[in-house]
């Protein structure tokens, strides 16, 4: 494998992960919005959001190959490390189920920051 075609398996397996998470992190924060402790669920919606438009962005820039997808994936996978840990507090099975998907792309997101940085 070339390294060409090697950064294109890691950007492709990236975008997929980056996908799931952005899935999870909408379910979940719609999820906690129609619980009856949504108040309890207030920053697990605001991190939810925030990593689904940053997985989402990540996606479009790598989908292009675009340079400034390496430090986007940086902030990503803060984003979603971030969400991870909120998440991981929380009882609901939805946010357990976001939690991993979150670390997963975090994994996902830093080895595209390293690849280039």
């Amino acid at each position: 494998m070339t390294a060409t075609q090697s950064r294109n398996s890691q950007l492709e397996a990236c975008i997929e992960d980056c996908l799931k998470c952005l899935r999870e992190c909408e379910y979940c924060a719609t999820a906690c919005l129609d619980s009856d402790t949504v108040q309890i669920m207030a920053d697990c919606i605001k991190l939810c959001r925030d990593c689904a438009d940053l997985c989402d962005i990540c996606v479009r820039f790598m989908a292009r190959n675009s340079d400034l997808c390496v430090e986007l994936c940086a902030v990503c996978a803060q984003a979603c490390d971030l969400c991870a840990a909120e998440c991981e507090k929380l009882d609901p099975d939805y946010c357990k189920k976001c939690a991993e998907s979150c670390r997963r792309c975090a994994e996902s997101c830093r080895q595209i920051a390293k690849a280039k940085g």
